[in-house]
């Protein structure tokens, strides 16, 4: 196990350290890391990688090409979404607010 020395610097209110490019590279670290208070250390983590987020479309070709049965969702049928206009927003006055009593003064 290798130690390096790091210099803490300030950065306004705050300090930092600065970390060599090349552990940046071995451990992976991009713009953010994990730390985690010990009892008698800190220990630095390279964060996971977000995973990317599929689309609807992406979503529903992985879906069909994943050969699951998803027949027991076809009991869903009958609640009536399908008749909703998805494609046109919901009006301003679809849901009033309540109005409500000014207390006097």
């Amino acid at each position: 196990m290798k130690t390096t020395v790091l210099k803490v610097s300030r950065i306004g209110n705050s300090r930092g350290i600065r970390l060599p490019a090349a552990m940046l590279r071995k451990y992976h670290i991009g713009d953010t890391v994990i730390a985690e208070e010990q009892v008698h250390e800190i220990v630095l983590r390279s964060a996971p990688a977000k995973a990317r987020k599929l689309s609807w479309e992406e979503t529903a070709k992985e879906m069909a090409a994943s050969g699951e049965d998803w027949s027991e969702w076809d009991g869903t049928l009958a609640d009536g979404l399908d008749q909703i206009p998805w494609e046109h927003p919901v009006p301003p006055d679809a849901f009033p607010m309540k109005k409500t009593a000014r207390r006097k003064r």
